[in-house]
């Protein structure tokens, strides 16, 4: 079967730009409700700066019960909230919803994770000369986890990525529905090898962008 680049090609120009839509908005939102919700959660833990053991438990056990179902399984069973929220399952904003949802609680524990390493020392030494939890927080805490937080983020890129190829099963637009479409379902192997090749590439790319920018932080 010979593949028609010609006509195909104005397609995976506007399916490259639907992942790289999906995929900002998702890293933008979700890493900024993520880091939210992963600095509350240590926050809150026994020690911590905003000691809460009963909504520490509450944020542990949302976060636990989300973050590990398949990304594929969440669409459906957010199903209904979609609904409400964005208006429909279906199309590109539906599956964004679905990926924002997903990457906050899994970049949640990633940023928990990553803030439980810094030297407990320090932060005492801080709340000893006066300074409050959010003040700590916000000039202590995550600048002394910033290096393995780029690590951390960068990973969660690599998966948002992953999310967004597998967008096209909600008509979300994309690679994914491109391969999925114009490849499998046509037999078409040259076009899914093509779409594979091309996010394998922004795969590679964000690693390396992650592991240079995580080198500079941790050479403070």
């Amino acid at each position: 079967m010979q593949t028609n680049w010609t006509q195909l090609r104005p397609v995976l120009w506007e399916a490259i730009g639907t992942s790289i839509y999906l995929v900002l908005l998702t890293f933008v939102v979700g890493g900024v409700l993520g880091l939210i919700l992963g600095t509350a959660l240590h926050a809150t833990r026994r020690g911590g700066l905003l000691a809460n053991a009963p909504l520490h438990l509450l944020l542990n056990v949302v976060v636990n019960v989300v973050r590990p179902i398949p990304f594929v399984i969440l669409l459906a069973a957010l199903g209904p909230v979609t609904l409400q929220v964005i208006g429909t399952t279906i199309g590109t904003d539906a599956a964004a919803f679905v990926m924002i949802v997903a990457a906050s609680f899994g970049i949640a524990r990633i940023v928990e994770q990553n803030l439980v390493t810094v030297d407990p020392g320090v932060i005492e030494a801080a709340r000893s000369m006066g300074a409050g939890p959010l003040r700590i927080i916000a000039t202590l805490l995550i600048p002394e986890a910033l290096g393995p937080l780029v690590l951390g983020y960068t990973f969660v890129v690599i998966a948002i990525v992953d999310m967004s190829a597998m967008a096209g099963t909600v008509g979300g637009g994309g690679l994914g529905d491109f391969a999925l479409v114009y490849g499998y379902q046509r037999f078409d192997w040259q076009v899914t090898l093509v779409a594979t090749l091309i996010i394998v590439a922004g795969v590679q790319g964000v690693q390396f962008a992650g592991n240079y920018l995580a080198r500079k932080f941790l050479r403070r």
